[in-house]
């Protein structure tokens, strides 16, 4: 429900949903937004045109314009998420403090539950917020990275790490050992999820398996810990269950495995191919090669589950870059990919404590430009041949923008 009423010389627009509640107080020169999930936490704001995103870790990441396909992003340290929790708390606490504020000319008039809801909101301090992040580190060992369309889901740690943990341009899981939680520890952590996110389990909309490669664990072990899931949470409800798969270990289950997998509520597998040539593949130390990758993904396609599909653009520089795309043409075309799929184009972000990047200057590669690599993305989209069913989703994976 949409309520939207005056205050002074101010639109005031509050949004209720089943999941979130926003808030919007808009001028002629600026536009406040504050979005809220259903226990009070802070999630996105917009403020002075910048838009803000905070995880469930406390992180927050701002990201503006300042030109034509020109953004900017930088994350906040804690005065500044201090500032930034205080004045979406505090704006609600005025403008119910302020005695020419009344509900009564809003339009729908709004209901006592939103109103308490609002002055509940308004008596959130930073003491909360503290608390709230010592109760997730309680929780989560740290969360590596999703895929973009997963950043609002349950995490749930089956696996900690990356079973292969060796790819040159990866850091995310280095120094961490690769775990399978026993049904006894992955229940309990479920428990504990559950209870962290509180009511704000609704605004959570799917289940995704971590860490980086939760469904190269045995059948015999992955099943009765996706059953425990079904003891817990609502599946369907919640939209599925997502995860990482490592093309390699991709072919050790059958298609009758991952039926059983899809009946358990497995949805979608996202794989990183990044190349479709094999010596770059080499290069980036990933574990098998390109018909690997294509084998894993015929095979969980043919069980009903859809894949999303990771490119890795600039991997290689100039040296490789022609093989790259052609390849990867050539690889993916092969995938029979359908308007149930995904395909990500990700950059390769690089450091100078990374292994990649070491090992290109030691190897004389030629980095691609930004807009080399953007190049390299339209030539390899424009030859994607998909199936008869569809076309998949093409989207930007930023790891940039990643926070839980």
């Amino acid at each position: 429900m949409v309520h939207i009423g005056q205050w002074k010389d101010k639109t005031v627009t509050i949004s209720q949903k089943i999941n979130s509640l926003t808030i919007s107080i808009e001028t002629t020169n600026e536009t406040l937004v504050f979005s809220f999930d259903k226990s009070g936490r802070l999630w996105t704001a917009l403020v002075k045109k910048i838009s803000y995103r905070r995880g469930l870790n406390g992180s927050i990441v701002a990201k503006w314009s300042s030109g034509r396909e020109v953004l900017h992003r930088k994350w906040l340290d804690l005065p500044e998420q201090e500032w930034l929790l205080n004045l979406s708390h505090n704006t609600i606490q005025s403008l119910l403090n302020d005695t020419n504020f009344s509900f009564t000319v809003f339009s729908p008039p709004i209901h006592t539950s939103t109103i308490q809801e609002l002055s509940k909101l308004s008596e959130i301090t930073q003491k909360f917020y503290l608390n709230d992040v010592s109760n997730y580190h309680s929780v989560y060992k740290p969360v590596g990275i999703l895929p973009p369309d997963q950043y609002i889901s349950v995490v749930l740690q089956l696996t900690e790490g990356c079973s292969f943990n060796k790819c040159t341009f990866c850091t995310f899981y280095k120094e961490r050992p690769f775990i399978i939680k026993s049904p006894n520890e992955f229940e309990q952590h479920i428990m504990d999820v559950k209870k962290f996110l509180g009511n704000g389990l609704s605004l959570r909309r799917t289940i995704f398996l971590g860490d980086a490669n939760a469904l190269v664990v045995p059948m015999n072990k992955i099943i009765p810990l996706m059953e425990i899931i079904h003891n817990h949470l609502d599946v369907e409800k919640l939209g599925g269950i997502f995860a990482f798969l490592d093309g390699f270990s991709g072919e050790r289950k059958s298609i009758g495995d991952y039926q059983k997998l899809r009946d358990l509520g497995l949805n979608k597998i996202y794989i990183g191919l990044e190349s479709g040539n094999n010596q770059l593949l080499k290069f980036l130390n990933k574990p098998g090669s390109a018909l690997d990758a294509l084998n894993a993904v015929r095979t969980i396609k043919s069980s009903g589950i859809s894949v999303g599909i990771i490119v890795l653009l600039g991997a290689g520089g100039k040296q490789y870059g022609e093989n790259h795309i052609t390849d990867t043409i050539e690889i993916i075309n092969q995938m029979g990919l359908d308007a149930d799929d995904l395909v990500y184009f990700s950059e390769l972000i690089e450091s100078e404590g990374l292994e990649y990047s070491q090992k290109a200057f030691s190897e004389n590669l030629e980095p691609l430009s930004g807009v080399e690599r953007q190049e390299q993305r339209k030539r390899i989209e424009e030859q994607l041949l998909f199936s008869d069913f569809g076309t998949p989703h093409i989207s930007t994976y930023d790891i940039r923008d990643f926070v839980y």
